[in-house]
């Protein structure tokens, strides 16, 4: 008698849950040279190829744009492309001075060191070696099967500056309880682009209120220099924020994963599809909530922090307009690199199947490419959010093994592939 297909997806979930492990211990022991030789040509080789394309920099191009215009005397806001505060305008200006033939070849080399410092901060905060093959051949891997990292590298979109700054901050927290340095690495990703202003949440859930001044004091006072050396500074709330809030126009709209743009795209009447995203969000905010309350006890906290702040940043991407693939870029070093824990996420099958629309060799039907791929990159957003708040509302018990040496009393070890912090830190939250 054949098994119930729930039976059997149980069962196949504990079998690569399983296999998982034995993964995870190889993909730790250290990578040799030959393999570090060739992750570092996969990821200069992308950085090549793009700089030779004739269509490189396009994002990165607004913002440099909007830096010679306020050299130039004007104000960078005319300008409605340029939806940043106006701190950025101040971060632009090295970037404006660089010729444009040097900075075809700085840029996309910038671009993968951000999500290269992103990944390896990511990896720490796990106490995953820096030297293993799962920290160099799992960055090589993710560039060449992520399609959004070769997007990102190639438009230079400043998002790989919060895809850095979210794994370092939250490093700065498990390691040495800094809270007001990481709300000064927040404070100043804001001001390059305020995609991390969500994240002021998990600072209201720790109650760390130095750490939250920092984030929202220096993006404030580097946008109120900006608004000082500019004129009609006032665009920005009259001009620029109007269209940003009401999701660009026709020309951001094939890329826009927010279920809020995808969803009338599919029939959907406008007012249902705002009510199911915020629904969603409501949900999510809750769930990071629940997450943060649950203490892990095991593993010094570093999985609740990462989860948390994770589920805080997906339920912002869920309401935003718009809201692009590149944007999964600020969680997902910190989900795949949890997967050395236990019960994490990237554990689950689930979790790779919600990114398969995402992999760049996979062939997908030509109405699913181009315009219409708002669609895949929606069903990874929605997806990767269900299953981190399903995760966060549904607690999984840990058995810790007693584990004994010579000479000093019974101890328990968290069952986990790589080491947590040392005691000291897991008093941190």
């Amino acid at each position: 008698m054949g098994l119930r297909p729930g039976i059997w997806l149980r069962q196949w979930d504990a079998r690569v849950r399983d296999s998982g492990s034995r993964l995870v211990d190889w993909l730790l022991r250290p990578a040799s040279l030959p393999w570090r030789l060739v992750s570092l040509a996969v990821v200069l080789g992308i950085c090549v190829s793009t700089s030779l394309r004739e269509n490189w920099g396009s994002d990165n191009a607004f913002v440099v744009k909007a830096a010679e215009t306020l050299l130039d005397g004007g104000s960078p806001y005319e300008d409605k492309r340029f939806l940043y505060l106006p701190s950025a305008v101040l971060m632009a200006v090295p970037e404006a001075l660089l010729p444009q033939t040097a900075l075809r070849w700085v840029l996309p080399v910038g671009m993968s060191g951000l999500l290269g410092i992103g990944w390896l901060a990511a990896l720490r905060l796990f106490s995953v070696p820096l030297r293993s093959r799962f920290a160099v051949v799992g960055f090589a891997v993710f560039a060449l099967a992520y399609k959004p990292y070769v997007n990102l590298v190639l438009i230079g979109n400043w998002t790989a500056i919060s895809a850095a700054a979210l794994p370092v901050a939250l490093l700065l927290v498990a390691r040495r309880r800094a809270w007001g340095a990481a709300g000064l690495v927040i404070g100043l990703a804001i001001a390059c682009k305020p995609m991390l202003v969500p994240l002021g949440v998990l600072f209201l859930f720790a109650r760390q209120w130095r750490g939250l001044a920092a984030a929202v004091l220096v993006p404030l006072g580097f946008s109120l220099a900006g608004a000082l050396l500019m004129p009609s500074p006032s665009l920005f709330f009259t001009k620029t924020l109007p269209f940003l809030l009401g999701g660009q126009d026709a020309y951001a709209l094939p890329w826009d994963a927010s279920p809020i743009a995808v969803l009338p795209r599919l029939g959907v009447p406008e007012p249902v599809a705002v009510a199911v995203a915020f629904a969603g969000a409501g949900a999510g905010l809750w769930a990071a909530w629940v997450r943060w309350r649950r203490p892990d006890g095991v593993d010094g906290g570093e999985l609740r922090l990462a989860e948390t702040a994770c589920m805080v940043m997906l339920t912002a991407f869920l309401v935003s307009r718009p809201s692009f693939d590149h944007y999964l870029l600020v969680v997902l070093p910190l989900l795949l690199a949890s997967a050395v824990r236990e019960g994490s996420m990237p554990r689950s099958p689930w979790f790779w199947l919600a990114l398969t629309p995402q992999v760049a060799l996979l062939p997908w039907p030509s109405e699913l490419a181009h315009k219409r791929r708002a669609f895949k990159d929606c069903a990874t957003l929605c997806g990767l959010a269900f299953l981190l708040a399903r995760r966060a509302l549904r607690p999984r018990r840990v058995t810790l093994e007693p584990v004994t040496t010579a000479g000093s009393p019974p101890r328990t070890e968290p069952e986990c592939a790589a080491k947590p912090a040392e005691s000291a830190s897991r008093t941190a939250f």
